[in-house]
């Protein structure tokens, strides 16, 4: 590879290039020059190759595509951003960083300031680039209790993105999970707000620590639509906003400097938040202090006329969202291009709301270098190819696979010994595209191009368990496919198992876009049963008295109630991507010793309302309802092939058992390994608030650490805990730390309590705001206890 730079402009002394000026001024500078036509460029997005054809990649791509805009006309006075380059159609990453390079020049050359686009990609599960490397999918992020790892991850994702001249990734994902049956709960990390913040800010700076800016999506309110339905109305009250929804955005811009965040398509209480001044503007900018980019969902700013009906005009809908602090209108121009000018010439728009947008977006290049007289547009050497799924990569895929798989239950069959006969039975046994997400780029573009295969090696659980145990001691029986209603397959399912030793039973989801899948964006259900005849084959296998290990590879938890008990033991996996097989494989003999802890609880009934563990008391069972909803495994749990015993948990820094409203304590427990092979503990701290001036959850998470502890041996975690930690949205919206009694909970799960530490919260009733503690900081002592 080359130095990656093109040649100096020749206004390469315009003192917007002088890089010795404060990047204000120079924004400043080029913003006085710019005619009204080149602002507004600024704001849009082009999607080059978008198809038309009715297989989206995006809600109503159909519709907004049919009129594709002409290159030449689009770019001459500029271009804000181009929209997936890479991520549209399967292209060889040489060729496509050379093709995004001439297209970069081109750009520059049109205009007259020599200014290239921010080039924009997807990268949930990895730069989502035919040949990129596939990490598991986000809910396996939070299954994996280890933001560390998801920051190497990250750094690995953005490396490779700007390496060929990609500067945005449009993730992570910071929604929390309010109902599994939302097709986009694979995208998530989990249902905690904690859990969700710290990952995914770890993910935040990793990606930048890469050289790409990372973009939150959805801000906010997208999880919590009504019934779980894609792009459906939320409603919520302030408090849950505040406390469930708001935190993991707002830690990653305090915390993680994100300098992008995509505004949610979804309306909240009748307000699109897309048209929502108070959220984008009023909050994240003036409370929180945000001070890059708002982009537009794909095709959102047009939704305000054609979906939420609030703007009659594509003018007014661009106006609306103008005005509440969308920047860039994605993926293509529509209500940013001519309607906004128009809006602007009848004189029901501001210039300044124009400025003000332009200002960031230039800010955005700066920041990147994309205002340099010598800015990197991704030049390469053509004999220099690109690798994006380098052997590193993909042993960090392997790594964080493994740590996420969660053994839910084991009666002792689990690790599979040598020469164990095993019957694979399942649809998700022998099929590659089992371990991967919705926005992995076979399942999200290769439907549309099967001639140009996955990009990468993906091996299947039966590949993997034959490389392990031996291909003469593993049958692969398929029984059923994921949704379809036939049986046919089920005799022979069956007679396998009847025949084996051990029947594993790998069953679950296929990703997909908008129905085309069980799992995804569009994908929702309308209750929590294993799609199609899946459950019906659970059974019938079952029913033949072999021991049986369920294996799940899905993109939300599954109702097990109705046959978990009968299992010899169940194995979760969130999508665990490319190196997914391999990594269950090495689980289900015994090779790796599991550690992934649920992100999400797995119900025990399929109908009803799904809850999450983070509930208020009456959402619980109660005396007056006939209705459990109690979970079959709680948040958090998770078993390994190894036992721990904990002792000796105390709390330092309390006298008297009283902590200070604007104090802190450490929680100190000492994890012991009382196995006979080296294992991985997850130390979780949970808050109960006994008395609050607003209904509290009964558990809520605001700590965690992954110990690494040798067999027979002892490690000794501690936990800061500022009063901060307790803090909720009090009846007036404002941010309170309350005196009173509490709990700090050492536990194994949200229910496997070790120890309670009780406290009491002294002093006056304090108002904190963004500048609080937001985290609980954690470590393994070097020392053994």
């Amino acid at each position: 590879m080359t130095s990656n730079r093109v040649t100096p402009s020749p206004a390469a002394s315009h003192p917007w290039q002088n890089t010795s000026l404060s990047l204000d001024e120079r924004v400043d500078a080029l913003l006085a020059q710019m005619t009204l036509a080149e602002k507004v460029s600024q704001l849009v997005g082009l999607w080059v190759g978008a198809g038309d054809d009715g297989q989206e990649v995006a809600p109503y791509q159909h519709d907004m595509s049919q009129q594709p805009p002409v290159w030449d006309e689009v770019i001459k006075d500029g271009l804000g951003h181009l929209t997936r380059p890479f991520g549209t159609r399967p292209v060889d990453p040489t060729v496509g960083a050379k093709s995004l390079a001439a297209a970069q020049r081109q750009i520059m050359a049109a205009n007259r300031f020599g200014i290239p686009a921010i080039a924009h990609e997807e990268c949930l599960t990895g730069f989502a680039a035919h040949g990129a490397t596939i990490y598991p999918t986000p809910l396996a992020w939070g299954a994996s209790f280890d933001p560390q790892l998801i920051h190497e991850m990250a750094r690995r994702i953005g490396t490779d993105m700007r390496a060929v001249g990609t500067h945005l990734g449009l993730s992570p994902v910071l929604d929390v999970t309010r109902d599994y049956r939302w097709g986009r709960t694979e995208e998530t990390i989990g249902e905690d707000p904690y859990l969700v913040g710290t990952v995914a800010t770890a993910y935040v700076r990793g990606l930048q620590a890469g050289g790409v800016h990372a973009t939150l999506k959805h801000f906010a309110g997208y999880s919590a639509s009504r019934a779980g339905r894609n792009l459906a109305p939320v409603s919520m009250g302030p408090q849950e906003l505040a406390d469930v929804i708001l935190p993991p955005f707002e830690m990653a811009v305090v915390e993680g400097g994100v300098r992008s965040v995509m505004a949610s398509y979804n309306e909240i209480d009748g307000v699109p938040v897309t048209a929502d001044h108070a959220m984008l503007t009023t909050l994240l900018r003036d409370t929180w202090g945000f001070d890059g980019t708002i982009v537009s969902d794909y095709f959102a700013v047009a939704f305000l006329q054609s979906l939420h009906r609030v703007a009659a005009t594509e003018g007014e809908a661009g106006a609306l969202a103008l005005r509440a602090g969308i920047d860039v209108e994605l993926p293509n121009l529509h209500c940013y291009a001519e309607p906004l000018l128009a809006e602007l010439a009848a004189g029901r728009l501001d210039i300044e709301h124009i400025d003000q947008a332009v200002r960031r977006v230039l800010r955005q290049k700066g920041e990147l270098g994309l205002l340099d007289p010598d800015c990197a547009a991704g030049e390469f050497d053509a004999d220099t190819p690109v690798v994006l799924d380098s052997p590193e990569n993909r042993a960090v895929a392997r790594r964080l696979a493994e740590e996420s798989i969660v053994l839910v239950a084991n009666n002792g069959t689990l690790p599979l010994a040598a020469g164990t006969a095993v019957a694979l039975i399942g649809p998700r046994g022998a099929d590659p595209h089992a371990m991967l997400g919705c926005y992995t780029f076979p399942a999200h573009v290769g439907p549309k191009y099967p001639e140009h295969g996955d990009g990468v090696e993906i091996p299947t659980l039966a590949e993997a368990l034959a490389a392990r145990l031996g291909a003469d001691r593993v049958t692969a029986v398929e029984g059923c496919t994921v949704d379809g209603d036939g049986t046919d397959g089920f005799a022979a399912a069956v007679a396998a198992a009847s025949r084996a030793d051990v029947a594993v039973l790998a069953v679950g989801d296929r990703a997909g876009l908008f129905g085309r899948g069980t799992s995804g964006e569009g994908c929702d259900a309308v209750d929590l049963t294993l799609p199609g005849r899946q459950a019906d084959l659970v059974e019938a296998v079952l029913d033949t008295g072999t021991p049986v290990v369920l294996v799940l590879l899905t993109g939300r938890p599954y109702a097990l109630g109705r046959f978990a008990d009968r299992a010899a033991a169940v194995v979760q996996a969130f999508f665990p991507g490319q190196q997914g097989g391999p990594a269950l494989a090495d689980i289900l003999t015994g090779a790796v010793n599991p550690s992934g802890r649920l992100p999400v609880s797995l119900p025990r009934t399929a109908g009803g309302q799904p809850g999450t563990y983070l509930r208020q008391p009456l959402a619980g069972p109660t005396k007056v309802s006939n209705i459990d909803p109690t979970p079959l495994f709680p948040f958090g749990h998770g078993l390994a092939y190894t036992t721990f015993t904990w002792s000796d948990a105390t709390v330092l820094g309390a006298a008297g058992g009283e902590l200070p409203t604007d104090g802190s304590v450490t929680v100190r427990v000492t994890v012991h390994n009382t196995g006979q092979r080296d294992g991985t503990e997850v130390v979780q701290l949970y808050l109960g608030d006994l008395a609050a001036r607003v209904t509290r959850p009964v558990t809520q998470l605001i700590g965690y650490q992954r110990v690494d502890v040798p067999a027979g041996q002892s490690r000794t975690v501690e936990l800061d805990v500022h009063a901060d930690l307790t803090s909720f949205a009090d009846r007036d919206g404002r941010r309170v730390v309350e005196p009173g009694a509490i709990e700090l909970r050492l536990a194994a799960s949200s229910t496997d309590v070790r120890a309670v530490l009780p406290l009491t919260l002294t002093g006056e009733l304090r108002h904190v705001d963004h500048t609080r503690t937001l985290r609980c900081h954690s470590r393994v002592l070097d020392r053994s206890a």
